[in-house]
């Protein structure tokens, strides 16, 4: 597995399902990225268990992440036409619905392969070729800044990646750092002796 925090977020063009609906042949990462911050989620497969808990959690935090100017894609190894039959399933069928948000086909592993995240087997419970359960935050520059990847029976909390593009947009207004904890409205960190002293006299109990 690779490690892309502090790099460049590797592009891709793939056939995707959009959130309108509308079958593509030709979506482009950085196209649809420009002037945005991004978040690549990969999952392993559509049809499964928890993978459609993921993919609706995210679905529920799309006004959010649209108000922070995110572009949000999902991607797995089916087709753009599993994409799209998981779409047309009713949710109480085990389907995922009408997404607000793409859902990326990877048919032949390049874009996992790219980011780092496709199954070997191994120890792990992925199937191998699999896309593991992988998150990565993009800022508008094209440079990955968090990277996340759970084991396959463990779920994502999709809250953090509303938190975590909340904290970087923070960061990059203030220049403040967010220390352990931090939400949105709270108390920023100075990068000096005096400011991590301040903030940790203020709120160490409460960390």
């Amino acid at each position: 597995m690779s490690v892309l925090v502090g790099k460049k977020a590797p592009d891709f063009t793939t056939q995707a399902v959009l959130a309108n609906g509308e079958v593509i042949d030709n979506y482009t990462l950085s196209e649809r990225m420009a002037g945005k911050y991004g978040v690549v989620f990969f999952y392993p497969l559509d049809f499964t268990f928890v993978c459609p808990s993921e993919l609706i959690s995210m679905h529920n935090r799309m006004e959010t992440l649209k108000a922070l100017g995110v572009e949000v894609v999902g991607v797995s190894i089916d087709s753009h036409w599993t994409h799209n039959a998981w779409r047309n399933t009713p949710v109480d069928q085990g389907g995922v619905g009408a997404l607000d948000y793409t859902l990326a086909a990877d048919m032949n592993h390049e874009i996992c392969k790219a980011y780092g995240i496709e199954s070997d087997g191994g120890e792990s419970f992925y199937p191998a070729g699999a896309a593991m359960r992988a998150t990565f935050i993009i800022d508008q520059d094209g440079i990955v800044r968090s990277q996340v990847v759970n084991d396959e029976p463990i779920g994502r909390n999709m809250d953090e990646v509303v938190r975590v593009i909340e904290a970087w947009q923070f960061f990059k207004e203030h220049g403040q750092v967010c220390p352990a904890g931090w939400t949105k409205g709270a108390a920023g960190m100075t990068t000096s002796p005096e400011g991590v002293a301040s903030y940790l006299g203020d709120n160490a109990e409460k960390l």
